[in-house]
């Protein structure tokens, strides 16, 4: 039959061996995918580098022929994709290492917001932890951001039903795929979050629920987003590995402490502990670490200064003028630049006094 992009985007993630840093590798290593699943052996390794014994390995054929059968399931189950190279990929993922090459969502949630946040916490959520993610979630309403957590039991079901009470997008991403909703009890909420938000995995129509299916999901919800807030946590869970992936994403993580008595607690309050998360105790407090209090928008800076700068510290400055304060992980994707580049040239411009760095990453005109 004959192949679109689809089916070789999809075939590249069902390599053999092949996880997404060796797949971005083949994206960027042959002409097209087309080629990399045609061509024969030897002339795509003159073409890489890649020994003839390792694209033997991989199976093309095998991931080629099963792309099939997906991509039929795909347009059943009225799928969107997203593949790393498109322009509405997330740009704040597409940051990170280890990101999906390829996504699969569901409704109309914008992936790229202005501002958007992760909320998790444990699955046998108290009342307690019921009562903050009410007042942290009513707290957003209105402000042009997407709450993203990960539609399980306890605080992550809160997260959404809030966000649904208070008009908020909200963004579930499963460790399954979206031809099904786990927990099947939380299908008719999916179902609502799909009006005004939406469901992402990059898992293929047809994967169940595995445990090792969960930190995988758990690395996007990092990713994805700005900061993470852990809410209610046991010292072991899906929790604290969402807020160490963050933390490993240079991404800012806060966490709201609680009794030394309480098992819920235990996982927030060492987060605290170890200084791997910003205590908070009220929405005002994640806000103005995160430098969201302040709306007002300065003028662009006119500088003599500013003629002496390089041509990409032109640019940085550019795209900084042109808001109160940008997140480096969006600043990057404007100015077109590396993250390693990026944060060198604005150390410069920090010492040079031309630009502030606040928490959460942000940076303003001085």
């Amino acid at each position: 039959m004959k192949h679109s992009h689809l089916h070789y985007q999809i075939a590249l993630t069902l390599l053999e061996g092949v996880g997404p840093v060796k797949a971005k590798e083949i994206i960027n290593s042959y002409n097209s995918l087309e080629d990399f699943f045609t061509l024969k052996p030897i002339q795509l390794a003159k073409q890489s580098g890649y020994s003839k014994s390792f694209l033997s390995k991989i199976n093309r054929s095998t991931a080629l022929k099963k792309s099939e059968t997906i991509v039929e399931n795909i347009g059943k189950n009225k799928l969107q994709t997203i593949f790393i190279k498109d322009d509405n990929y997330p740009h704040r993922l597409k940051n990170c290492d280890d990101s999906p090459i390829l996504l699969y969502k569901k409704g109309g949630v914008d992936l790229n917001p202005p501002k958007t946040i992760a909320i998790v916490g444990t699955r046998n959520a108290t009342q307690y932890g019921k009562d903050i993610v009410d007042q942290l979630i009513k707290s957003f309403a209105g402000e042009n951001i997407v709450i993203v957590s990960g539609l399980a039991y306890g605080i992550d079901a809160a997260v959404h039903r809030a966000c649904l009470k208070y008009d908020i997008p909200t963004l579930g991403v499963l460790g399954n795929g979206l031809d099904r909703v786990y927990p099947a009890m939380h299908r008719e909420l999916a179902q609502k979050m799909l009006k005004n938000g939406g469901l992402l995995s990059e898992f293929i129509p047809g994967t169940i629920p595995d445990r090792e299916n969960f930190p995988k999901r758990n690395r996007i919800v990092a990713g994805i987003t700005d900061a993470t807030i852990v809410i209610e946590s046991k010292k072991r869970g899906g929790s604290l590995i969402t807020a160490n992936l963050a933390n490993d994403y240079n991404r800012d993580v806060f966490a709201y402490p609680g009794s030394v008595h309480m098992e819920t607690s235990q996982g927030c309050n060492l987060l605290i502990a170890q200084q791997k998360a910003h205590l908070i105790q009220n929405p005002e407090d994640f806000k103005r670490l995160m430098g969201w209090n302040d709306q007002e928008v300065k003028p662009p800076a006119q500088r003599q200064l500013f003629h002496d700068l390089s041509e990409q510290q032109q640019i940085i400055i550019k795209h900084i003028s042109c808001t109160s304060k940008i997140q480096v992980d969006i600043l990057s994707v404007k100015a077109q630049l590396p993250i390693s580049i990026l944060n060198q040239e604005l150390f410069t411009l920090e010492m040079n006094g031309l630009v502030r760095c606040f928490p959460g990453k942000l940076y303003a005109i001085a």
